[in-house]
């Protein structure tokens, strides 16, 4: 199967970096400033990432056109701000977009970085995130991940796991779907990347939601490679 494979796509938020910690760390000072002590920072981010996929929802069904993810983050943040009796208003429109662009700074898995760089020897490597281009390119800035392009939901005006998703990530690459893989933490976005024709690489990420994850913990299927990490991936790779 990997012989026609020309390019790795990732997943990003829980595959490549650890959203909930970045998320965490910057939460709690924030939450501290505004003398809200009382809300715990992780259970803090988890309430914020909980609201992610219904925001795409209004989107992948054409309830609201293509909207890139800062938007819906910020967005976000309000409601659960709300939601914690905080009034947006009253914290400051500065402030709540330096929160926001918590999701611009968050840290790589220990291995990450190592493994992409081996991958790319072999490999084009991009992430296929439902981030946007401002996010990703930030990210990879400061966390020194060595995409050789960006790419994701707004090259492909798509949010996975939409086909379109895939599909124009690989036309955009001037490749056929299978000679695309997706590597994911998630057995739900490569179950839809292998019904778009992409090959698909599961690395487990036991901890993205804590220490209490009881989700892809295993592959749900039998995807073309299973990996532990990037590393490992890299070694079955042949890279």
């Amino acid at each position: 199967m990997f012989e026609q494979v020309k390019a790795l796509v990732f997943d990003v938020f829980g595959t490549v970096v650890d959203w909930r910690e970045g998320v965490a760390r910057e939460a709690g000072p924030f939450l501290a400033r505004i003398g809200r002590n009382d809300i715990d920072a992780h259970g803090f981010a988890d309430a914020w990432r909980a609201r992610y996929q219904p925001a795409m929802e209004e989107i992948r069904s054409g309830r609201r056109g293509f909207t890139r993810l800062d938007l819906l983050h910020r967005e976000n943040l309000e409601q659960v701000l709300r939601a914690h009796d905080i009034d947006p208003a009253g914290v400051g429109e500065a402030a709540l977009d330096e929160l926001n662009r918590a999701w611009h700074r968050l840290d790589p898995w220990p291995e990450a970085v190592a493994g992409l760089t081996r991958l790319k020897r072999r490999f084009i490597i991009a992430p296929l995130s439902n981030g946007n281009i401002a996010l990703m390119t930030n990210m990879a800035k400061r966390a020194g991940i060595p995409w050789d392009a960006i790419l994701g939901a707004e090259v492909a005006q798509a949010y996975k796991p939409d086909p379109q998703a895939y599909l124009r990530t690989a036309e955009v690459l001037g490749i056929r779907p299978a000679e695309l893989c997706l590597v994911a933490a998630h057995n739900g976005d490569l179950k839809a990347a292998r019904a778009a024709g992409l090959a698909t690489a599961f690395v487990p990420r036991r901890t993205e939601h804590g220490p209490g994850q009881s989700s892809d913990l295993e592959p749900s299927e039998a995807w073309d490679v299973v990996a532990r990490d990037f590393q490992d991936l890299a070694h079955r790779l042949g890279v």
